[in-house]
């Protein structure tokens, strides 16, 4: 079984093959994904750009457009370019697994697959795509509050997205998970309470 943070994970899996793709989902529909078949290259990139999977299992040997080209459209597709993809071959010559790496695979799985291995394999790629995404979004975070910020030269306020002044603290923590604590400067002490300054 799957932990609960990868039980939403869709997969698309592409094979020519219908008693490989019909274990594949039935074993991975048990695990606890959510499965998309394709048996076709063609097909793979119509229901990748619709549905876009956060994994694709693809064959090699398929025809029409082999899994390296499927791969490769895939690849340069800005609504698919992201998503990890493992290619499933019998072909264990290491040239063809290294074509497979150029034409942008994250990974391979040898037929006759094991199903242990398919589930392994999966779950190591889907969590460290989730990773990837946490880190853009935060990333995504730190760029907005990088950017050009209008302050008040007098009060200091900042005005926001909407076109209103707010305290600094205000919108940084609107725009970030920074937390604040208070404190007051030498320079405030002296100018608000000269009578503890020294």
């Amino acid at each position: 079984m799957i932990s609960e943070q990868l039980k939403d994970a869709v997969i698309l899996a592409v094979d020519d093959n219908l008693t490989n793709l019909q274990i594949l989902l039935d074993y991975l529909t048990e695990a606890g994904f959510k499965i998309i078949v394709a048996e076709d290259g063609e097909e793979a990139l119509e229901r990748a750009e619709f549905a876009n999977p956060d994994l694709i299992l693809l064959d090699v040997m398929m025809p029409g457009i082999d899994g390296f080209e499927t791969c490769r459209r895939l690849k340069a597709n800005p609504k698919t370019k992201d998503i990890p993809i493992i290619f499933m071959t019998a072909l264990s010559v290491p040239t063809d697994k290294v074509k497979g790496f150029e034409s942008g695979g994250t990974d391979y799985i040898a037929k006759p697959f094991y199903q242990e291995e398919v589930l392994a394999r999966i779950t190591a790629h889907l969590t460290i795509r989730r990773q990837q995404k946490a880190l853009e979004d935060a990333l995504a975070k730190v760029r907005l509050l990088s950017g050009f910020i209008p302050i008040c030269c007098g009060c200091k306020k900042i005005r926001n997205d909407t076109g209103y002044w707010e305290q600094i603290e205000v919108y940084i923590r609107d725009h970030s998970e920074a937390e604040f604590s208070h404190g007051i400067c030498p320079d405030c002490v002296k100018r608000l309470y000269p009578e503890y300054a020294e």
